[in-house]
């Protein structure tokens, strides 16, 4: 979940552009960052500062941590280097032999200095110099080490940047006289639409003015420069406070786009990806955290139109499901780089089942992985949260739905939600007082259940808060011994769910505070739509600004919280 940045340019650039580079990155991971250039090496506990030095080089590596192995310190931040300093090294993914490699190097008298495991990368390549050349070197170490990287390689006295890749995101950016490696496009995106995409077990020589790709036997390889078209806002702040709140409010702008992007150039993909569904027995969603709560509203339109559907948690896949040649696997996922979906997708290609993703990265792993996939167009998301995203993958399962009789008019989402915005200070005099609470409970039945997942998830992720998000169904089953005087309870009541109603009663009889999101009662909060499934779109953006006005209320990092990173790249 690291993020890396390296360059190897023909003509000098300012360090610190390279760090702004790496700050793009900054969402898949902020505990610590650091740099090496020039013989410098820097590193360092929190965010991403961009230094003031006006030093200039032709060779960078750097590198934004989340920790896997080893605590939160500046001695395990990255850069890492050998104990003599030859060879400094970035590292994302987890090496799982790591403890067997670095005693044997302990042994040949290599000197440790942090907790990780990325480290044995570095003593790794200088123990292997002695006796090899570099590219023989990149060979072992392919063959040797077991786990995940993304791993850049610096060498002192060497003007090559090396880069190897195994199940971790990697892509060169072939920019003019500059070559730019990094864990995703973003980081370049600004300078060059030209990538090449590392595949697994495959590593490079990247010199200054090209680059050469091998296989993991060391033998030349030709890659395709591939041309990416990368949708974004403006990553400035502009007139808001943090990116949480600028990204929702462009929801009605990604949405636009998406579903013109439907009837244009991903028209011929959307009508294939239509025909794969119909020519399937059994459609099977695979995802995380809140696309796979889009694809459980997904699984509930394609139900109402008799499409045999069902979601499944990436990590618990192969445990939960058979797949055959009769299955179509539809992996939901906005970074396109999450771990356990790829790991599923091994899974089901093993089983013979089709693939047919839904991202939001053009060329990420899981594109690559895909016999046909959909963009859901929604741009960068620089807030942890995600937000827009899940509004356009719903918009999407809509899009999808409708095509199999769902009756719905997609046309006027951006609309709907346009309205649900303008209620924004009526849902932050409700989030300041749920500020005060430590629990929280969001109800939901059909329709409105993943969007009752969804809401808790964005609570506990942004605002800190315990919440759980469940069937209302479910409430007399074991958790309403929970409710107290005074507990928070959000129900949402899609349309006449006298059920839900029903649910609401029964914990406000224990002395629960009740917030209600309704469409067609009366309640704390209105979303204006028919009994046409746009709730799961609505009622989510109003738990979004809720969850954002609570996280803001005490005064926590919204755009960047506690132990998260967006894009989850190790099991």
């Amino acid at each position: 979940m690291c993020g890396i940045v390296g360059i190897n340019s023909v003509n000098e650039f300012y360090a610190k552009e390279a760090i702004k580079r790496l700050k793009r990155l900054e969402y898949r991971g902020y505990d610590s960052f650091g740099y090496y250039y020039n013989k410098k090496l820097f590193k360092k506990t929190g965010h991403i500062a961009v230094p003031e030095t006006k030093d200039k080089t032709k060779m960078i590596i750097t590198h934004t941590r989340w920790a896997t192995h080893g605590g939160v310190t500046d001695k395990n931040a990255h850069p890492h280097s050998s104990c003599k300093n030859k060879v400094t090294i970035v590292h994302n993914g987890i090496i799982s032999n790591y403890e067997e490699l670095r005693e044997d190097l302990i042994k040949k008298g290599h000197e440790f200095t942090s907790e990780t495991d990325s480290e044995v990368a570095a003593h790794y390549f200088e123990e292997k110099l002695k006796t090899k050349p570099m590219q023989e070197a990149c060979v072992d170490f392919i063959k040797d080490i077991k786990g995940e990287f993304a791993l850049l390689v610096m060498i002192e006295g060497d003007e090559n940047l090396y880069a190897l890749r195994r199940d971790s995101p990697l892509v060169l950016g072939v920019a003019n006289n500059m070559n730019i490696l990094a864990s995703d496009i973003y980081a370049f995106s600004d300078v060059s639409n030209k990538a090449i995409f590392f595949e697994n077990d495959e590593f490079a020589i990247i010199k200054r003015e090209s680059y050469a790709f091998y296989d993991k036997n060391g033998k030349e390889i030709k890659k395709k420069i591939q041309e990416f078209k990368w949708e974004q806002e403006e990553s400035a702040l502009e007139k808001y406070e943090h990116y949480m709140l600028k990204e929702i409010m462009e929801e009605p702008k990604v949405v636009k786009r998406l579903l013109l992007s439907l009837k244009t150039d991903q028209k011929e993909n959307f009508d294939k990806f239509i025909r794969l569904i119909k020519n399937s027995k059994r459609v099977v969603f695979v995802a995380c955290g809140t696309s796979y709560h889009a694809s459980l509203l997904g699984v509930y339109y394609l139900h109402k139109c008799g499409v045999d559907a069902q979601a499944i948690i990436a990590s618990e896949f192969e445990h939960f499901i058979t797949v055959d040649s009769n299955t179509l696997v539809i992996p939901v996922s906005q970074s396109g780089e999450t771990m356990d979906i790829i790991e599923a997708l091994k899974y089901a290609k093993k089983g013979s089942a089709k693939i047919a993703s839904i991202v939001n990265v053009p060329y990420s792993t899981v594109q690559r992985e895909s016999i046909l996939s959909l963009n859901i167009l929604a741009g960068q998301e620089i807030c942890v949260a995600a937000t827009k995203s899940f509004v356009n993958q719903v918009t999407l399962m809509l899009s999808i739905a409708k095509e199999f009789g769902f009756r719905i008019n997609t046309s006027n989402i951006p609309e709907k939600i346009e309205k649900v915005l303008l209620q924004k200070e009526k849902i932050q005099k409700l989030a300041k007082k749920l500020s005060k609470h430590n629990d929280l409970y969001v109800l939901g039945r059909g329709l409105s259940y993943p969007v009752a997942r969804e809401i808790a998830l964005k609570v506990k992720e942004i605002s800190y808060i315990h919440a759980e998000g469940m069937m209302g169904g479910e409430l007399k089953h074991g958790t309403i011994a929970l409710i107290e005087e005074g507990t928070p309870v959000i129900g949402l009541v899609s349309n006449k769910d006298h059920d839900m109603l029903s649910n609401l009663k029964e914990v406000a009889a224990r002395g629960a505070n009740v917030i209600t999101i309704t469409n067609e009662f009366e309640g704390d909060i209105k979303v204006e739509t028919s009994n046409d499934g746009k709730f799961g779109i609505l009622a989510t953006i109003v738990g979004q600004l809720l969850t954002y006005y609570v996280a803001k209320e005490k005064n926590l990092p919204i755009d960047k919280p506690r132990n998260l990173a967006k894009s989850v790249t190790v099991k």
